[in-house]
C-alpha cells in the first residue's frame, strides 16, 4: 500500500478503536504516525462506555418497521435450497465401512467412566421430510454495538441442574431450537399456563441411543458448526429440556472431546448474527469470544456477519490489533487482506488439516455496493488459488468452509475437487444424518442446519477399512453449561443494562393504529372480571419471569430488547422495539410491566377517552372505538395475535392442531362486566 489513506481506513481511525492494540493495524495499513495519534485519542477500551457505528446501520435500525427485518437468512436462500435437499431423496446412503456406523465386528471403545458421559444422535441415516421449526422459517433475529466495555463480573458459581420434565408435546418441541435469553417462569400457586413449558403434564423422555458408539479414538476429529444466526442460547420459553442449542452447551460438548483424548479442531461456516444495529455488534463480538475460548481453528465470514459496520467486525475479529485471528476468507477480507488469511493449516494429533473458506457468489456481488470495506473476488478464482497454497502445504486432510447455497457449494467443489470435507451454510432445519458424497469427487459435504441446535463431528482415522465417520450431535440439555460461557453470557446481559435502550437504539415509534398505551390497570377499571382471569395467567407475570427467571436463574434479562418484546406491554413483538407510550424501564414506567390486555386488544387511549367522554365522542366513534378493541375468535385472527410471541421458536407446541382452543380455555374472556 502507499501511505494514502481511503475512506474506509479514514473512518477506521477515526473511530474509538483500540489504542496500542491496533498499533500493528496501523502498520500494516500505513498510514503513519499522525493516523496513530488519531487513534490513539479515539481510544476507549478501558471504559465501559459503547463503540460509535456506522451512520448506515444506525439508519437501518430506525427503517420503518416493514423494512428493518431481513427476508430468512441469505445463506439459506429458500428459492436455491428447498426446505429438505432433494439429492437427500434419491442418494444413497453411505455404506457403513465408509462413514456411517461401525462395522459390526469393530472393537468396543474404552470405557473410561470419568469423561462427561455422550449421548446420541438417532443412528437412523434417512432424511426425514421437515415438520413444526422445520418447515418454516425462523423468525427475524436480534440486532447489536461492537466492542463496549464491560468490566467482568464475580466468576459465577456453577449453573443448576437443567434437568426438567419435559412436556406433553415433547415430540414438537424438541426440533426447536428457542431463540435466545428469554426464560421461563415457574407458576406461582393458583395460576394456569398459558403458554405449553416445562411445567406441562410430563411423559416418558425420549430414548437417547449414545453418541459415538463403536468409535475408536480418531487421528483428528472435526467439530462442525454455523449457522447460529443469533441464537446464542435457548430462551427457555418452552423448557430448557425441549430445546436445543446454545454456546454454553456447545462449549460442554466440545470439552467433554478433549477430556477424551481426542485432538479437536473445531471449524465454523459463518453466520453469528442476523441483523443490524447496536444489540447485534455486541452478540457478535460475545460469540467471537466465545468461539476464541472454545479454541476454534478457522471460522467463516457469513453473509449475515458481513451487514455489519466494518469498525464492529474488526474489533471482533482482530480485537489485539494483529493478524493472528481465527476468521479465514479465500474470496472476503475485512478492510485490508492482512487483517484475515485466504486459509489456515492446522497442526492436530501430529495431522496437518488444511482448512479455506469462501462467500458463495450472490453474498459477494452484495460487498459491492459496502465499498472498500471489504476486499473481496468471485469465490471460485480465489478457491483455486487457496487450494493451489494449500497444497503446497502438504497437508493430510483439505477441508473447505462454504457459506453458500448446497448447489454452489457442490460446484465449487466439483471445480476444486482436493477438498476431503466440504461443510456448506446451505440446507434449512436439521442437518442431515449423513454425510453426502459429492458426485465426481472424494469430497464428503456436510450440512450444519441452523440456530446452532447441532454439531457434526467428522472423525478421521488411520483405517483403511473405515477412514472417515461421522456422528451428528443435537445440543441438548444433556450437556451442561460450561461456566465461561454462562459467564459470558452474564457480562452480555450486564452490558445491554449498562448501555440501556437509547444507547442500543431502541427508541419508541408510533403505534399504526395512532393510539397509546394506558395498561392494564386502567382496563380492570372496567374490564373487572376480564381482570381477574388475567391475574391467574402467566401473562399477569411476564415481567417478573425476566427478573427472576426459573431456570437459569443466576442472570436477570429484563434489559434485553429481544426478551422484552413479549414479556412487557406496548411493544411490536418481533422486531423488538417499543411503541409509544410503552414500556421501557421498571422505574420510568412500572404500570407497563407484564404481558397486559393491550398486546391482543390494541393500545387503548382512543377507547378510554371516549368511554369517560373526552371531546364528546358521538355513540357512533363510542361503539367504533369498543369494536376495534375487540379481537374475533373467528377466522384465526386471534390465534394469529397470540403466535406474534407464541412462535415456533417459544411455544412450538402451541403450533399444533387443536393447540390454540386447548389454551384459549385457560384464559377466556368475555368483555366488559
Amino acid at each position: 500500500m502507499d501511505g494514502t489513506m481511503s475512506e474506509p481506513q479514514r473512518r477506521f481511525v477515526a473511530s474509538p478503536l483500540n489504542c496500542s492494540c491496533h498499533a500493528e493495524t496501523l502498520r500494516k495499513l500505513a498510514i503513519g504516525t499522525l493516523a496513530a495519534a488519531m487513534l490513539l485519542v479515539g481510544c476507549n477500551r478501558s471504559e465501559e462506555t459503547a463503540q460509535t457505528t456506522d451512520k448506515a446501520d444506525v439508519a437501518a435500525e430506525n427503517l420503518p418497521a416493514s423494512e428493518q427485518n431481513p427476508a430468512p437468512a441469505e445463506g439459506v436462500p429458500l428459492d436455491d435450497a428447498p426446505l429438505w435437499p432433494a439429492d437427500n431423496s434419491k442418494t444413497a446412503a453411505p455404506p457403513p465401512s465408509v462413514y456411517g456406523q461401525p462395522p459390526a465386528d469393530a472393537p468396543p471403545p474404552a470405557e473410561n467412566p470419568s469423561l462427561v458421559p455422550l449421548v446420541p444422535a438417532p443412528s437412523d441415516s434417512s432424511a426425514a421430510a421437515p415438520t413444526g421449526d422445520e418447515a418454516m422459517p425462523p423468525n427475524p433475529l436480534r440486532s447489536g454495538n461492537g466492542n463496549a466495555g464491560v468490566r467482568p463480573l464475580a466468576p459465577l458459581t456453577p449453573p443448576p441442574s437443567q434437568d426438567a420434565a419435559p412436556t406433553e408435546m415433547e415430540d414438537a418441541a424438541d426440533s426447536d431450537a428457542g431463540p435466545l435469553n428469554a426464560p421461563i417462569r415457574q407458576p406461582k400457586s393458583g395460576d394456569d399456563e398459558i403458554s405449553p413449558s416445562a411445567n406441562a403434564p410430563a411423559t416418558p423422555p425420549k430414548k437417547k441411543e449414545p453418541l459415538f458408539e463403536g468409535w475408536p479414538k480418531p487421528a483428528v476429529a472435526l467439530v462442525l458448526t454455523g449457522q447460529q444466526n443469533g441464537y446464542i442460547e435457548p430462551c427457555g420459553c418452552t423448557g430448557l429440556a425441549n430445546q436445543k442449542g446454545g454456546l454454553a452447551r456447545r462449549h460442554t460438548f466440545i470439552r467433554s472431546l478433549r477430556e477424551r483424548g481426542w485432538p479437536v479442531v473445531p471449524l465454523d461456516v459463518g453466520n453469528q448474527t442476523r441483523r443490524v444495529g447496536e444489540q447485534e455488534q455486541i452478540k457478535f463480538a460475545r460469540a467471537a469470544d466465545a468461539l476464541r475460548e472454545m479454541e476454534y481453528a478457522a471460522v467463516a465470514f457469513g453473509s449475515e456477519d458481513l451487514r455489519l459496520p466494518m469498525t464492529a467486525l474488526i474489533n471482533a475479529t482482530n480485537p489485539d490489533g494483529s493478524d493472528n485471528t481465527i476468521f479465514v476468507g479465500a474470496n472476503v477480507a475485512v478492510l485490508t487482506r492482512e487483517l484475515q488469511p485466504t486459509f489456515k493449516v492446522i497442526e492436530a494429533g501430529g495431522k496437518k488439516i488444511g482448512v479455506t473458506a469462501v462467500l458463495g457468489a450472490e453474498h459477494e456481488e452484495k460487498l459491492k455496493a459496502k465499498g472498500d470495506d471489504f476486499v473481496h473476488e468471485p469465490p471460485l478464482p480465489a478457491l483455486k488459488a487457496a487450494a493451489a497454497a494449500l497444497q503446497a502445504q502438504k497437508c493430510d486432510y483439505y477441508v473447505l468452509l462454504a457459506h453458500a447455497s448446497i448447489e454452489e457449494t457442490k460446484t465449487l467443489a466439483k471445480e476444486v475437487p482436493i477438498f476431503d470435507v466440504v461443510v456448506t451454510s446451505g440446507g434449512y432445519g436439521e442437518p442431515t444424518a449423513e454425510l453426502e458424497q459429492i458426485p465426481g469427487t472424494k469430497s464428503l459435504l456436510a450440512q450444519v442446519g441452523t440456530k446452532g441446535m447441532y454439531a457434526g463431528v467428522v472423525g478421521f482415522f488411520d483405517d483403511k477399512q473405515q477412514p472417515i465417520r461421522y456422528q451428528r450431535v443435537p445440543l441438548d440439555d444433556r450437556f451442561s453449561d460450561s461456566p465461561e460461557m454462562r459467564q459470558l453470557m452474564a457480562e452480555y446481559q450486564k452490558q445491554l443494562e449498562q448501555l440501556g435502550l437509547d444507547e442500543l437504539k431502541v427508541f419508541p415509534r408510533k403505534h399504526p393504529s395512532g393510539h397509546q398505551f394506558v395498561g392494564s390497570e386502567t382496563c380492570a377499571g372496567c374490564h373487572t372480571k376480564a381482570a381477574v382471569v388475567w391475574e391467574k395467567t402467566s401473562h399477569a407475570h411476564a415481567t417478573e419471569s425476566l427478573i427472576h427467571p426459573g431456570e437459569r436463574g443466576d442472570v436477570p434479562r429484563h434489559f434485553d430488547p429481544e426478551c422484552l418484546s413479549c414479556h412487557v406491554t406496548g411493544w411490536e413483538p418481533q422486531k423488538y422495539y417499543p411503541f409509544e407510550g410503552g414500556y421501557l424501564s421498571l422505574q420510568d414506567t412500572p404500570h407497563m410491566q407484564h404481558n397486559g390486555c393491550e398486546n391482543c386488544h390494541g393500545p387503548g387511549s382512543a377507547h378510554v377517552a371516549a368511554e369517560n367522554g373526552e371531546g364528546n365522542p358521538s355513540a357512533a366513534l363510542i361503539e367504533q372505538l369498543r369494536n376495534d378493541m375487540r379481537l374475533p375468535l373467528a377466522g384465526g385472527v386471534a390465534e394469529r395475535k397470540c403466535m406474534e410471541c407464541h412462535d415456533l421458536d417459544n411455544s412450538p407446541d402451541f403450533h399444533l392442531e387443536g393447540a390454540f382452543e386447548k389454551y384459549w380455555k385457560k384464559v377466556e374472556h368475555k368483555g366488559k362486566d
